[in-house]
């Protein structure tokens, strides 16, 4: 039998806002939009390259809810 193809679980629209993040946290012009403080975290940059993707209604899993 042959394998089922997976699906893709972050679209390729998200994976270069993603991209676009970490190079502008590299370069350090990367900055939080609430305290306006640059973001030094690495996985502070992809939870803002994430963010912006589902602003713009790129196919992004859902938060996690805290519990």
């Amino acid at each position: 039998m042959a394998k089922k193809a997976k699906k893709r679980k972050y679209s390729k629209g998200a994976a270069k806002k993603v991209t676009r993040a970490m190079k502008k946290r590299k370069a350090g012009t990367l900055t939080s939009s609430r305290s306006g403080r640059k973001v030094r975290s690495r996985k502070q940059a992809i939870a803002i390259g994430l963010s912006e993707a589902r602003k713009r209604g790129v196919r992004v899993p859902k938060k996690k809810k805290k519990s």
